[in-house]
């Protein structure tokens, strides 16, 4: 007769089954397909819990220690990289992302493993502080979960947990400042750490010149600059690049917008309150609809924790692996079709040109949790169809307008959005460009992309195909250049000329 469950094992299935989303978002953003994804997310989850319940009884061996241990969505997450790792050394590569496995053999990755005092220090910090404490950070700022949901989810007063996070981001600044004099420098750097702390803490103060330009040159302080400077909102992409390492910024991207369409959805964030009209029925129908997969996600939660200690999850059967891939559906109802998704935000937030510019792939199916939503995650590196476009005649005026914004730029690379308001309805869509100089799309969200020399063609994910009429579709993508780096034009829609604004 099997073993069952010990109590410890059912509060452990409940509560990792809450991390699932975000796992299995990370894992794909890691591998080359969907498969690989959900077999590693798997094998991460089991090391995740074993690193977990070894922490838990590490006070009973050594009584009065309580040794530093990541919240359990981070941890999950490094239990991925972790793997990730694992599968590089023994020979699994070929199914990992090819610019994470670059970063795998760099001296960037060899920073999370390697001498404490060198790692990165929104990873010190994170751990240095109280396991409450660094969940309420992680939950809001990288999460992007509003805070009444992050109150029920910790226990917390709803109407003193705005002053708390207040707080709590504090509390992470000044393990920062410690941790970031406690680190080996060279007497430069040094002569600066004062300077920036006082710099930092004040969102009026002007940045002297040669603090300016040292930090345009040195990663370690401007790594210091980015956790101890709370004000300009900079302090999510600081915990996540710091913590996770490579795709940092690609999965907090994801996270937003999960968070967004979550609200755009009508998903009341109280279930004790009235939500009206559409809203409140929508997420009445999600919640029914996804009752058996929530189910599924419990048990496999629950059967993951049930592994022999020795397990890694490498026995778990995945099926064949795929070359190509297009964005999967996320197996809840798509968003009611919209102009643009209300919780799409027009342009992805600005990357900062000294963070990793990481792969954003569409994520597969994920099972949803009870307090989180499934990402409807998009980004696809995966092949499309060749675009056709027919040619109009002298006297036809464009149907559709293009806005091409570049967000951000830095030596070799850059973020870019793309804009297209269509005057006629659309039942699936397909953008293509020319770039002038060179430059190469590397990652894409809200959309699949390939590339023919200069030509790029995005294609639309399952969930955002539908465009109504006078409505617009957006997506963004990280791409490099090389000496000059003018902006796309000859845009068209479906193969049809677009204006360009």
């Amino acid at each position: 007769m099997p073993d069952l469950p010990t109590p410890q094992d059912a509060t452990e299935a409940a509560l990792f089954s809450e991390c699932w989303d975000t796992v299995l978002s990370y894992a794909d953003l890691c591998t080359a397909g969907s498969a690989a994804a959900t077999q590693l997310a798997r094998e991460a989850f089991a090391h995740g819990i074993r690193e977990a319940r070894s922490a838990e009884s590490e006070p009973l061996r050594n009584p009065g220690r309580r040794p530093p241990r990541l919240p359990r969505i981070p941890l999950l997450l490094t239990a991925v990289r972790t793997r990730a790792a694992d599968w590089e050394t023994q020979g699994h590569g070929h199914r990992l992302d090819p610019e994470l496995r670059l970063w795998l053999n760099s001296d960037n990755a060899a920073r999370y493993t390697g001498p404490p005092l060198r790692r990165p220090l929104a990873l010190r910090a994170l751990r240095d502080m109280q396991g409450p404490d660094a969940e309420l950070l992680w939950l809001a700022e990288v999460e992007a979960l509003p805070l009444p949901v992050v109150a029920r989810r910790l226990g917390l007063d709803p109407a003193g947990v705005a002053d708390e996070l207040t707080e709590v981001r504090g509390l992470f600044r000044d393990r920062c400042l410690r941790n970031h004099l406690d680190t080996p420098m060279d007497p430069q750097c040094r002569s600066y750490a004062r300077l920036l702390d006082a710099v930092t803490r004040s969102p009026v103060a002007d940045t002297p010149d040669d603090l300016s330009r040292h930090l345009a040159r040195c990663v370690q302080c401007a790594e210091a600059a980015a956790c101890l400077r709370l004000h300009g909102g900079g302090l999510p992409g600081a915990l996540a690049g710091g913590v996770i390492g490579w795709g940092g910024l690609a999965y907090l991207e994801r996270r937003r917008r999960a968070a967004e369409v979550r609200l755009g959805a009508g998903r009341p964030d109280d279930p004790d309150d009235e939500a009206a009209g559409t809203g409140a029925d929508k997420a009445r129908v999600l919640r029914n609809g996804l009752l058996v997969a929530a189910v599924l996600v419990s048990l496999l939660a629950l059967a993951v924790t049930l592994l022999p200690q020795g397990s890694t999850g490498d026995d778990v059967a995945a099926p064949a692996d795929t070359t190509d891939r297009q964005p999967v559906a996320d197996p809840r109802p798509s968003p009611p079709v919209a102009t643009r998704s209300p919780s799409e935000p027009a342009s992805p937030s600005r990357i900062s040109p000294n963070s990793p510019k990481p792969s954003d792939k569409e994520a597969p199916s994920a099972s949803p949790s009870d307090h989180e939503g499934t990402d409807p995650e998009p980004q696809g590196s995966s092949t499309s169809s060749a675009e056709t476009r027919p040619t109009p005649g002298a006297s036809e005026q464009p149907t559709c307008h293009v806005t091409y914004d570049l967000v951000g730029q830095w030596p070799d690379g850059f973020q870019a959005a793309v804009t297209v308001t269509t005057e006629h309805a659309l039942d699936n869509w397909r953008v293509a460009w020319t770039f002038r100089d060179g430059q190469r799309v590397g990652q894409m969200w809200d959309a699949s992309f390939t590339q023919n020399g200069s030509r790029v063609t995005a294609s639309a994910a399952d969930y955002n195909r539908t465009v109504p009429a006078d409505g617009s579709l957006a997506f963004g993508f990280l791409a490099s250049w090389r000496g000059k780096n003018s902006p796309a034009y000859d845009f068209t829609l479906n193969g049809r000329d677009c204006a360009q604004v």
